[in-house]
């Protein structure tokens, strides 16, 4: 099914470069959360209740690890190498909590352009508003082809 107006591809591997980067803000609100929270019916205390996270080390709610590894493979399909890559590899560390209401800055940067595997690997490094370092990450994505190319390359 083919609704609206075509959709714009990101960048091919042809035009990516080791170096091309990207950095983005991000605050963590409410509203995603919870519906983080009901689209996974994730019910961990530690994500939402204040009374519960006070008898913790954390003291008050943090966010979902996965709600910040969305946040990465967004910007991939948004940005870096944008519409149309598919991530086929995430390795992440979570150095420190995230917390509600954090604002968060994601840089990325592409390390590696694989031509004979049609694969980037980005590196991605986040911190919070005061300066700390909350996760590192590795994802390697497929970036996109148009169908021509690939018709192109079955022909030759």
């Amino acid at each position: 099914m083919n609704i609206g107006k075509p959709r714009k591809i990101g960048k091919s591997i042809e035009d990516i470069e080791e170096g091309d980067s990207l950095s983005l803000t991000e605050s963590i609100e409410d509203n995603q959360l919870l519906l983080y929270l009901g689209l996974t019916n994730d019910a961990n205390p530690l994500y939402i209740q204040h009374d519960y996270t006070q008898k913790t080390d954390y003291q008050r709610p943090i966010v979902p690890s996965v709600m910040l590894m969305g946040i990465i493979t967004s910007a991939v399909s948004k940005h870096l190498p944008g519409p149309g890559s598919h991530v086929v590899n995430f390795s992440v560390n979570f150095i420190e909590p995230v917390f509600h209401y954090e604002t968060l800055t994601f840089d990325f940067e592409v390390i590696k352009v694989d031509k004979m595997k049609d694969v980037v690997t980005i590196s991605v490094e986040a911190i919070n508003g005061e300066g700390n370092r909350i996760l590192d990450a590795v994802v390697m994505v497929q970036p996109p082809k148009e169908i021509a190319e690939q018709e192109e390359a079955q022909h030759e």
